[in-house]
C-alpha cells in the first residue's frame, strides 16, 4: 500500500512539474519584435510583399510537449503595407480585404503536431474578409532565454499559402496571383 502511495504521489509531481513547464508569452508588436508578412505574385513577374502593422496576439509554449502549445493572433485589416499607398487603398476595398465590413481577421490554433527537432505543424483557423478556413502554419522554433530587461522570451517563424478564392476574394489578377503566402515570426515575452 506504501508502494502505491508513493508511486501516485511520484506521478501526480511529475504531471504538475510538467504543467509548470509551461508558460504563457504576450506576443511583443511594441518593440517591433513579430511581424505577419505576406507574399504574392504579381503577374507571373515578380512579387509584391506586404505586412500588416496592427496586430496582437498570445501563445502558450511548453518546450518538454510542445504539441500542447497554443496561438492566437488578431491583426487589424487596414494596417496593409505593401509600401505603395494607392495599391493598399486597393487591397483595403472590396476587391480584396474589405476592411470596411471585415476589420480584423483572426487565426486561432486547433492542434500542434511536432514533425521533427523544434519544428511542428501548427493546425488552426484563419478568418480572412469574413471567412472562416483551417489552414496548417509550418513553424519553426527560434529560440528562447533571458532578454535585456529582465524578462524572458521565446521566438517561432513559420509559413503557410492561402487560396484567395478560398476566402471569397474575387479579384482575379491571373494565374501567378491566385495564392498569398503568408509569413509569420513572432516572439514573446513570457506573462
Amino acid at each position: 500500500m506504501l508502494k502505491k502511495t508513493f508511486a501516485a504521489l511520484t506521478l501526480g509531481a511529475a504531471l504538475v512539474a510538467g504543467q509548470a513547464m509551461a508558460a504563457d508569452y504576450v506576443i511583443d508588436k511594441e518593440g517591433q519584435h513579430a511581424f505577419v508578412n505576406f507574399k504574392i505574385g504579381h503577374l507571373g513577374y515578380s512579387f509584391i510583399y506586404g505586412t500588416f502593422k496592427d496586430f496582437d496576439g498570445s501563445f502558450s509554449y511548453d518546450e518538454k510537449n510542445p504539441e500542447a502549445s497554443k496561438v492566437k493572433v488578431t491583426l487589424k485589416t487596414a494596417s496593409v503595407d505593401t509600401n505603395h499607398a494607392e495599391r493598399d487603398k486597393h487591397i483595403r476595398s472590396g476587391d480584396f480585404l474589405n476592411v470596411s465590413k471585415n476589420p480584423t481577421a483572426t487565426f486561432e490554433s486547433t492542434s500542434v503536431k511536432s514533425t521533427g527537432q523544434g519544428t511542428a505543424d501548427v493546425a488552426g483557423n484563419l478568418t480572412l474578409n469574413g471567412v472562416t478556413k483551417p489552414v496548417v502554419i509550418k513553424a519553426k522554433f527560434v529560440g528562447q532565454g533571458d532578454d535585456p530587461w529582465g524578462g524572458y522570451r521565446a521566438g517561432f517563424e513559420g509559413s503557410t499559402k492561402i487560396k484567395l478564392k478560398d476566402f471569397e476574394i474575387q479579384k482575379d489578377l491571373g494565374p501567378a496571383s491566385q495564392e498569398a503566402e503568408l509569413i509569420i515570426s513572432i516572439e514573446g515575452v513570457r506573462a
